[in-house]
């Protein structure tokens, strides 16, 4: 069996297939999964299995089920989906999920997001270190009737409680152009437009899991491109960028400028704390400082909290905050069965747009304070030897652990963590002004490349 410590992460299970992780494995983590399920309080009768358009989903998720099957438990299949779609459909099914997915990683790559009844996160703590074990010691075996299988089309139930976030009466005729990247929003994002009065375009809206046209990573500027050009060809009024699974969004202004998770996060807790005020919001620890600023300002309470879904909607349970956003444009919402959707986020944006009848250039500068560097990427032999080299270096400044390393300098701060998905070190840098930020960073690849 392959090196399992190498595809299960913090909060979910990703690795290349079928090297890493093939039939075998996926076999063995559907047993292991549906026993880890039945075993929780009120024990799960049945699992919800769905799959994004990679190729090697279709093999992948039938031995998950032949696994899930062997343990007694029923499979609901529900086929092509967004991730978002999946956790909807765990919240109302009120059953537990498994969703094929690699997001944002290349071809070559496959992957779990697993969640409990109620759309509940699973995560290292949470179940999927248990799970893992279970796969290594052998799961036990079943002696009663294996479990049945069936099919489920919930495309159109997701649409319609999308849209049950946002006044849809309130909405105004606006011009959105979506970049899909081939990924599963081709599917889902019409779906959820369905009735509204938009005019929507979908660019690359084919299912193709081998990414012909881009990568399906919208945090990354250079994706994004086809984008921005597209909005300023047709002038549209608001350009969304979805990735691999569509359970993350990106927006590009009226102007073809980029909107960051960040910005978007304070647009959308400013639009929920008007909903509903004085609650509680949660943001991860590399959002921008505009973030709590705006909610504080606003009425509500932030919340900073490590990064990461499944430790963002523990916190969200604690807290019974009403929304979360991430830098990585995972947008949490209570009323979501406290799961992440970049649909739901995208048409309160434009519910935005809508009732105050402005542009996004416009909407956006009351929440646009600072300077940040984006997230860049560094390859290093011993993430952990770099990251205490640099916290040694900034000793005399105000520093936490929350997640990774920050380090705040009054002016500027910046946090430094390794990856939960991928062999990277990831720096996210905020200043006051561009050269700041751009000196700063190269400040930071100085201690990085000498640590």
């Amino acid at each position: 069996m392959p090196d399992l410590d190498a595809i299960f992460k913090a909060y979910d299970i990703r690795g290349i297939t079928p090297d890493q992780l093939d039939d075998e494995v996926a076999r063995a983590i559907g047993g292991a999964f549906a026993r880890f399920a039945a075993d929780q309080v009120g024990g799960a009768k049945k699992v919800l299995i769905a799959r994004d358009m990679r190729q090697s989903g279709v093999e992948l998720a039938a031995a998950f089920a032949d696994g899930v099957q062997a343990q007694g438990l029923d499979v609901v299949d529900l086929g092509l989906a967004s991730t978002d779609l999946l956790y909807f459909a765990a919240g109302k099914l009120d059953a537990p999920g498994a969703m094929f997915t690699a997001s944002h990683n290349p071809a070559e790559y496959n992957g779990l997001k697993l969640c409990l009844p109620g759309a509940r996160p699973i995560g290292e703590d949470t179940g999927l270190g248990a799970i893992k074990a279970m796969v290594v010691e052998g799961v036990p075996a079943f002696d009663g009737t294996p479990g049945g299988r069936q099919s489920l089309d919930l495309l159109h139930e997701f649409g319609a409680h999308v849209r049950s976030f946002v006044d849809v009466g309130a909405l105004r005729p606006l011009k959105v152009v979506a970049d899909t990247a081939n990924g599963m929003g081709g599917l889902v994002v019409p779906a959820v437009f369905e009735g509204l009065p938009f005019d929507l375009e979908i660019l690359f809206g084919e299912l193709d899991g081998s990414f012909p046209n881009h990568p399906a990573d919208p945090i990354q500027p250079e994706n994004l491109v086809a984008l921005q050009a597209r909005v300023l060809e047709v002038g549209a009024d608001v350009g969304l960028a979805f990735d691999g699974d569509a359970d993350r969004v990106f927006l590009v202004d009226d102007q073809g400028a980029l909107v960051s998770g960040s910005l978007t996060t304070a647009i959308v807790a400013a639009s929920v704390l008007e909903k509903h005020p004085g609650s509680t919001i949660l943001h991860n620890c590399i959002c921008s400082k505009s973030v709590p600023e705006v909610i504080r300002e606003r009425g509500g309470t932030p919340v900073r909290t490590r990064v990461g879904h499944s430790f963002i909607k523990a916190v969200m349970a604690e807290t019974g905050a009403a929304f979360g956003g991430e830098h990585s444009a995972h947008y949490y919402f209570r009323d979501n069965w406290r799961a992440d959707s970049g649909s739901i986020a995208a048409l309160m944006v434009l519910e935005q747009l809508s009732k105050q009848g402005i542009s996004l250039s416009e909407l956006r500068i009351p929440f646009d304070r600072y300077t940040a560097s984006g997230e860049l990427n560094f390859e290093v032999a011993d993430p952990a030897s770099v990251i205490e080299r640099v916290a040694a270096a900034y000793a005399d400044a105000s520093q936490d652990r929350l997640d990774g390393l920050t380090v705040d300098l009054g002016d500027w701060w910046f946090n430094l963590r390794a990856s939960n998905t991928e062999p990277l070190l990831r720096l996210n840098l905020e200043a006051s002004d561009q050269a700041s930020c751009d000196a700063r960073v190269g400040e930071l690849r100085t201690h990085i490349a000498a640590a």
